[in-house]
């Protein structure tokens, strides 16, 4: 590609061409379409290749990749965009009514699943002749155990949940990829050997980004709801949003806290207290509209980009039996991370039917995942982890994506759509 304005014709042509044809011929959920369909060419590519490889089709798509900092991208770019949009449509009352259940798997849930992962993950690569360090093994654990929240709520619009377990499902997937990165960051430090970690280090670093963020957001959100509440021009408001969400990312990013749960905070905020005392009628359809359209583009790039990365894990045969195995292990976590909580929490409350199955089957895996670790430093192992991560974020988009509205069904009652 010549320049930037070319690369990103190209994605939006095929994001609009591959939209295209899931509406008209695959009729799947559309970020599951473009998923399958861009894996479908990536692999088409890659055959190709290996029958004629004079034609060079799959360098094509590694070309593009390459021009593409996937995690750059996402983690400084789409990906605050993506949550504001989504924490836009959250109703705050409802997670207040559930903070108990959705801290607690947004924490101890994190930290149970990156343990059990790290552990399994450990032995199912000695078995399988690709030896890991723990130390390594326990940053698959981090990077795969977060949920992700833009796969999950592009599901929660397409699928009837009842409305606890949404908030649940939603809420949690907010915040949990924020405490999932500090845990990466600080698994990360230790097994390259890049700095001493102590419980306290561990404990300042999670305060300042988890509640650092959190005060940045509540303070950056609160200039932006009074800004709105002094006009009503929707046009200028819709700005104010954009400011919003691109100035406090970029200040948290310069305060080495946390971005995600400060844009997170900012959108609930305006998404609920400024849509009901900041706006008229006509400025928040505008809002809702401009944001829910930014949000249906966005996916689309993103989901894409991810079916195109196949062309970028390893096709070793030990590799790819190791990855498959993961599969089940990150589930078995997922439910022991979903059960453990719940449990102790039903001591003094009521949780909906099919909570545990509804919530193991619909913490779906995506974008940050793959962010994450495409980001660690070049080496076999993180060849190996993103075999193994790729695997897992296929398999939860499609498969579980897929089939999330027959578990909520089997195990929650007939749902209203």
């Amino acid at each position: 590609m010549e320049t930037a304005f070319d690369l990103v014709a190209v994605l939006l042509g095929l994001a609009a061409l591959f939209g295209y044809i899931n509406h008209k011929l695959l009729k799947l959920p559309h970020t599951i379409g473009l998923v399958v369909i861009a894996l479908a060419v990536s692999l088409g590519a890659l055959a190709a290749d290996a029958l004629v490889p004079a034609w060079g089709f799959g360098d094509s798509v590694r070309a593009m990749l390459a021009e593409i900092d996937f995690t750059e991208a996402l983690m400084k770019g789409l990906l605050s965009f993506l949550l504001f949009a989504g924490a836009l449509h959250v109703d705050l009352s409802a997670l207040a009514e559930r903070k108990w259940a959705i801290a607690s798997m947004a924490t101890v849930g994190v930290l149970m699943s990156t343990a059990i992962v790290g552990g399994g993950a450990f032995v199912i690569f000695q078995a399988t002749g690709v030896p890991v360090p723990l130390a390594y093994c326990l940053v698959f654990g981090a990077l795969i155990s977060p949920t992700d929240p833009v796969a999950v709520m592009s599901i929660l619009k397409k699928v009837a949940v009842p409305p606890g377990l949404e908030a649940k499902i939603a809420g949690e997937s907010l915040f949990n990829d924020g405490v999932g990165v500090v845990v990466f960051a600080i698994l990360v430090a230790i097994a390259t050997g890049g700095a001493e970690v102590s419980a306290g280090s561990v404990a300042v670093l999670f305060l300042a980004e988890a509640v650092g963020g959190a005060l940045l957001g509540l303070a950056a959100g609160t200039i932006a709801f009074y800004a709105m509440r002094s006009l009503d021009e929707h046009n200028i408001e819709v700005i104010i949003t954009l400011a919003l969400v691109t100035v406090t990312y970029a200040v948290a990013h310069r305060l080495h806290i946390s971005g995600l749960i400060a844009v997170v905070v900012a959108g609930l905020l305006i998404g609920n207290h400024g849509a009901r005392l900041a706006m008229s009628d006509t400025t928040r359809e505008h809002i809702r509209t401009f944001w829910s359209l930014a949000d249906e583009i966005l996916n689309s790039l993103l989901f894409m980009l991810i079916g195109f990365e196949v062309v970028a894990i390893s096709g070793e045969p030990g590799a790819l039996v190791a990855a498959l195995l993961t599969i089940p292990l990150v589930l078995i976590a997922r439910l022991a991370a979903v059960a453990g909580p719940i449990s102790i929490l039903r001591l003094g409350q009521d949780f909906s039917k099919g909570a545990i199955p509804v919530l193991t089957w619909g913490g779906l895996r995506g974008g940050i995942s793959v962010a994450l670790v495409l980001s660690l430093p070049p080496s076999a192992e993180r060849e190996l982890m993103l075999t193994a991560c790729y695997a897992v974020v296929i398999f939860s988009i499609v498969i579980q994506g897929l089939t999330m509205e027959w578990v909520v069904r089997r195990f929650s009652g007939p749902t209203k759509s």
